[in-house]
């Protein structure tokens, strides 16, 4: 049986979108959507979404499973995604999930230990590490790049980045100096379908009225917050 999954991204001014196809456990990506929207995408997402579908001659009706990133990164794209995905969800009477960027993001790396780091503005960095399976084996959090390293737990790491250079010039000298380093895509709406599909499959989907933001940003911190 072929399972449609629909991803959405816009958490950050480079968002995505992706149709996958799910079957016999496995999962393929129809096509992933490139969105560059420095503005914001609540103008624009659902253009964009109703252009995806219809070239694959698809209808909300005939997806089976929601997905949106949740977070970290920009609260307003955050908060468009998951509304989108919770009305189409809610409308279709179809479950949900929602994926952390950073867990999306762990997904290109291929280290035991990933890394993955994210520009959180301010002199902070979104931070975690996972397993090879997709496991936290330390909790997202914000802080400055440097606090962030020295939080670490022994071990070799791959680090993953959409952009790490800016944080390499802190690694000179440190345990960390050696490690290798990967380069997520800004695209990660496909990624974020991908561990989607796994967790509807383990049962682990839920009521789009459940799904929630994961900002890990301290509680005023949108007070700070410069939208792109």
């Amino acid at each position: 049986m072929t399972e449609l999954i629909l991803a959405v991204d816009t958490t950050h001014e480079f968002g995505s979108l992706a149709l996958l196809r799910g079957q016999a456990g496995t999962v393929d990506v129809i096509e992933e959507m490139p969105i560059h929207s420095p503005e914001g995408f609540g103008h624009i997402l659902f253009p964009h979404l109703s252009e995806l579908l219809a070239r694959h001659g698809v209808k909300p009706a005939d997806v089976e499973c929601f997905a949106a990133a949740s977070g970290p990164g920009s609260f307003t794209g955050v908060r468009i995604g998951l509304a989108a995905i919770k009305g189409l969800a809610e409308a279709s009477a179809r479950p949900a999930v929602a994926v952390s960027n950073l867990a999306a993001m762990a997904t290109f790396g291929s280290a035991p230990l990933r890394a993955v780091v994210l520009d959180a503005r301010r002199g902070d960095v979104y931070g975690a590490v996972y397993d090879a399976c997709g496991a936290a084996v330390a909790p997202e959090t914000v802080m400055p790049f440097a606090a962030w390293l020295a939080s670490l737990p022994a071990g070799d790491f791959e680090f993953i980045a959409t952009d790490f250079a800016p944080f390499a010039p802190a690694l000179t000298g440190t345990r960390f100096a050696q490690m290798w380093v990967t380069t997520a895509p800004r695209a990660l709406a496909a990624a974020v379908g991908h561990i989607a599909y796994q967790r509807w499959q383990a049962g682990q989907a839920s009521d789009p009225a459940a799904l929630d933001a994961n900002y890990v940003r301290r509680s005023d911190a949108e007070l700070h917050w410069k939208e792109s």
